[in-house]
């Protein structure tokens, strides 16, 4: 213990020495200093060139959660898909989910982001090469990314919001009934389409109360515009983001297909025969009785693949796409020059991020553990 406070005692004393050399300033005070600089995304915070590079790295740290967060969603629903299809009796099917998991996994991530990035996207055309002056754009996607309507929400939309929110509570309490059910009567319910009525109706139903009582329509969309050389207004999604998510997506929903594959046949097949003996179809047999044994072996490896995710986002750095290490670290570091304060600050980051996500898939690992009677 004592040699290991001494080390660390030396590397601090030797830190701040140095840094004293060189007259650097120590402290988190640059934090309130104006940026200076703009960022492409900004995740709908208020942000400019007079903004601090406090809120500069509030915004990378949203773009990388962002990124972080769709990238799972989108690998482990690809993956489980994958993996699934990876066991299909049709021969086609489970050559084509083979060739994408081998081929995917042993490409390198890096040069899977840049084949998406400077070979699908920029050789897309230019906004003034497909639109005229003065055009609207409901939806398109050139080189400067993917332009879509921008909801602008006004009055009476609150009511959509709550119907959201009804109909997602509304869900979980029939999910808990039915389940009970189910375990008193064998009786199954539809919780999948009762769930998707709700979620989907409710908000719709807000929508035209809202539209009965303002007199108009609640929610109203702002369109791209061409202006000059470029699209001006709606809602874009910058190809480093798209470039990104997909690598991250594709790359790894092929590991985490294996790591599905192992826990289905980690089940007996005595268990599928029983279901089969019982009159069960093979659909309701893997979503019922398969999946969720197999649960218990796929968990604590996909723990591992959405940490690694996490982790792979930092690779924006090399198309620019603005998230934490190619803002905080690299243009706010290059800026001030306080290395020790960013690099701690950027480390404690993606410490907290996985170690926030490894808490949360323990806690479900745990959830889904056999539990003796």
């Amino acid at each position: 213990m004592i040699a290991v406070l001494w080390f660390g005692w030396s590397i601090w004393d030797n830190t701040q020495t140095n840094m004293e050399a060189r007259g650097i300033a120590s402290g988190f005070g640059f934090l309130e200093s104006t940026a200076g600089f703009g960022i492409i995304q900004t995740a709908g915070l208020e942000y400019s060139e007079e903004s601090t590079y406090g809120q500069a790295f509030l915004v990378s740290l949203i773009n990388t959660i962002i990124i972080a967060f769709t990238g799972v969603v989108a690998a482990t629903i690809l993956g489980f898909i994958m993996g699934v299809a990876r066991l299909s009796h049709n021969w086609l099917i489970q050559k084509l989910a083979t060739a994408y998991i081998e081929t995917f996994r042993n490409i390198p991530l890096l040069l899977q982001i840049f084949f998406w990035y400077h070979a699908v996207l920029k050789p897309l055309p230019s906004p003034r090469s497909i639109y005229e002056r003065g055009e609207e754009i409901a939806f398109g996607i050139n080189n400067r990314g993917a332009y879509m309507p921008d909801p602008v929400f006004g009055d009476g939309s609150n009511l959509i919001w709550i119907g959201l929110i009804v109909g997602i509570i509304a869900t979980i309490v029939i999910d808990k009934w039915a389940v009970k059910r189910q375990m008193n009567t064998g009786e199954q319910f539809p919780v999948f389409y009762t769930g998707l009525g709700l979620i989907i109706g409710l908000p719709i139903l807000g929508y035209l109360m809202a539209t009965v009582f303002m007199g108009s329509s609640p929610v109203t969309f702002e369109y791209a515009v061409m202006k000059g050389f470029q699209l001006d207004g709606g809602f874009v999604i910058i190809p480093e983001f798209i470039a990104l998510f997909i690598a991250l997506s594709v790359y790894t929903a092929a590991f985490i297909a294996e790591n599905v594959r192992s826990g289905i046949q980690a089940v007996s097949h005595g268990q599928t025969e029983a279901a089969h003996a019982l009159g069960l179809r093979n659909g309701p047999t893997l979503r019922l009785i398969v999946i969720p044994q197999a649960l218990r072996v796929i968990i604590p490896p996909l723990t591992s693949q959405y940490l690694n995710l996490t982790k792979n986002s930092s690779l924006a750095t090399a198309i620019a796409y603005p998230d934490l290490v190619s803002v905080f670290a690299g243009t706010v570091l290059n800026q001030t020059g306080q290395a020790v304060e960013i690099i701690a600050i950027t480390m404690a980051v993606y410490l907290s991020l996985s170690v926030g996500t490894s808490i949360f898939m323990n806690w479900y690992n745990a959830k889904m553990a056999l539990v003796e009677r």
